[in-house]
């Protein structure tokens, strides 16, 4: 996967757990893509400081992941709803592919 992407899953599931402080520096690097000098600059730090926060950042939603697995059974769930909703087409069950996309959009 994606190094962004992942990123991007981790902190949607997790991204709640980390301080306000941690989630205002984390969704400007990694969400928004300021530079760190941007971010430091704005929040008066140094930019070695900045990097550290994302890069503990980092650690910390991965531990969660490591624990829980919700990312891993989110997207597990939504490939087999996936495989659901294009068996379905290939057969013209029209009832089970329409809850099936239903179900993607939600995901």
């Amino acid at each position: 996967m994606e190094e962004f992407v992942k990123q991007t899953f981790l902190y949607d599931f997790y991204g709640e757990l980390l301080t306000k402080r941690q989630r205002q520096v984390y969704e400007s690097v990694v969400l928004e893509d300021y530079s760190l000098s941007e971010v430091a600059q704005e929040l008066g730090i140094s930019r070695q400081g900045v990097f550290d926060m994302i890069k503990r950042c980092n650690k910390t939603l991965e531990e969660y992941e490591k624990k829980l697995h919700l990312v891993e059974k989110f997207l597990h769930i939504r490939r087999k709803v996936h495989q659901i909703h294009l068996l379905t087409e290939k057969y013209g069950a029209e009832d089970i592919a329409k809850i099936s996309n239903e179900i993607l959009e939600e995901l």
